[in-house]
């Protein structure tokens, strides 16, 4: 008789193991390992040749003329820019984030627009009864849209109800982790029934058209809980951020096989439910009634959108021997470790003995290179405590030899800044004629930008 192969697998990393161990080799977490059946090996099964015996496939040559996937358009403009235009026939689309920021209110909502439009949609909550769902639909106002409406865990039931009648256009799983497949062993939410779970609801989406979305849960660190090759497996995951003590929330798309991968959509939640944002820049930046030192606007790029934040500096002295602190939110903190030891090299500025704390206005994260130049415009002006004007936005990035180098879109910065009365622009020389309305100032280098901030 062939005995199964026993396996053990982490329900943290997913990593496998062929004996239990109270601590997982690879992550190092302490009793995460589950025992999961694998395939029966016999013999014929290890010699058996995989050349023979199936069916063949049809293949297609990339230049057929076919019709492409249409897209489904939420009518919630923000979303759709997220996805690259709506969600695509037959793919499948995973979102996750924080508990309570908004994931099912968002999904509600969308479903309630597409419903309204005459789309068949069907939202399947594992974590909410149907009355549940329901009674959140009318506090949003969205009581009257022909959403279908159901509370499982199973997905055999899920697919039986779907696979014989006319599939949705848009199917919602809320959420994966509470899905449970009776082909496998294993409680709902380890890694084998996610993936098992989730494979199932993918073939589904590509066999029948539909547009599947799946919520997904997050552990501690932020990520998306289960295995890592969830992600892999569906053709869209967005990342919904922010946090409880800030009104706004954004949409990132991680990964779009269907649109890029530097969009953002912006939304405010409000007691209606969640809210779209068209302008962000309203969001991030204070009032600027007067000049205070340490504070420069910085238009940044997530995508095709411009988006103005406020980069704040401040700079405290320290008595002679005293270890100087260095604490940053919203950037990278070996990024501004590298601007300070620019300054301090190749402009003489003297920062070794204070200490530096520089913030995102908002809770904005910023990854654009652009910022360097708005960076040590801040630090500058706290050490220096003369303010940047009020009126001026300041972008570049900044080379270990002191040279500021040009960036992308300088012309949709400015842009956009001009639309939001923002007067002048301090920018690398090389893109001093993109200015139109703003009035720029280039500057080749670190040291004669310093000058220019200290009026030399």
């Amino acid at each position: 008789m062939a005995k199964p192969q026993k396996r053990y697998v982490c329900q943290q990393c997913g990593s496998v193991s062929s004996k239990w161990a109270g601590q997982c080799a690879d992550c190092g977490d302490w009793n995460t390992l589950v025992e999961d059946a694998g395939a029966v090996v016999t013999p014929f099964s290890a010699r058996h040749n995989l050349q023979s015996g199936g069916r063949p496939i049809l293949l297609s040559g990339l230049d057929t003329d076919i019709a492409l996937p249409e897209r489904l358009t939420t009518g919630i403009a923000e979303l759709d820019r997220a996805l690259g235009g709506g969600f695509v026939e037959g793919s499948a689309t995973l979102i996750g984030g924080d508990p309570g920021i908004g994931k099912s209110t968002l999904l509600l909502q969308a479903a309630a627009k597409l419903a309204l439009a005459g789309k068949s949609v069907a939202y399947v909550s594992g974590e909410e009864a149907a009355d549940q769902v329901r009674l959140r639909a009318r506090r949003l106002g969205l009581g009257t849209a022909p959403v279908q409406l159901a509370a499982a865990t199973s997905v055999r039931d899920i697919l039986t109800t779907f696979g014989g009648s006319a599939a949705p256009d848009l199917l919602i799983i809320d959420s994966i982790q509470t899905m449970h497949s009776d082909l496998i062993e294993g409680a709902p939410g380890t890694v084998s029934q996610v993936r098992a779970s989730s494979g199932e609801l993918i073939r589904f989406a590509k066999e029948r058209g539909t547009a599947v979305v799946l919520v997904g849960h997050v552990t501690k660190d932020g990520s998306i809980a289960g295995p890592r090759v969830l992600e892999h497996m569906v053709d869209t995951v967005l990342a919904f951020e922010g946090e409880r003590s800030h009104q706004y929330r954004i949409l990132r798309a991680v990964k779009n096989r269907f649109g890029g991968t530097d969009e953002i959509g912006v939304f405010a939640m409000e007691s209606e439910g969640l809210s779209e944002i068209s302008n962000p820049s309203s969001l991030f930046l204070t009032s600027r009634d007067e000049n205070v030192t340490g504070t420069v606007v910085f238009p940044a790029l997530e995508g095709t959108r411009p988006v103005l934040v406020e980069v704040q500096a401040l700079t405290v002295r320290l008595a002679s021997g005293a270890t100087p602190r260095r604490a940053v939110v919203g950037w990278d903190s070996g990024r501004l470790a590298m601007i300070l030891a620019v300054l301090e090299a190749r402009c003489g500025l003297a920062f070794a003995t204070a200490e530096v704390y520089l913030n995102i206005a908002g809770g904005y994260r910023v990854t654009d290179p652009a910022a360097d130049l708005a960076v040590a415009a801040a630090l500058v002006s706290a050490l220096s405590e003369r303010p940047v004007p009020s009126d001026a936005i300041v972008f570049g990035e900044i080379a270990l030899s002191g040279e500021v180098r040009p960036v992308a879109h300088g012309a949709l910065r400015l842009k956009e800044a001009g639309k939001l009365g923002f007067g002048r622009a301090l920018v690398p020389s090389a893109q001093s004629a993109e200015g139109g309305a703003v009035k720029l100032s280039g500057f080749k280098n670190l040291p004669r930008f310093v000058d220019y901030m200290l009026g030399r």
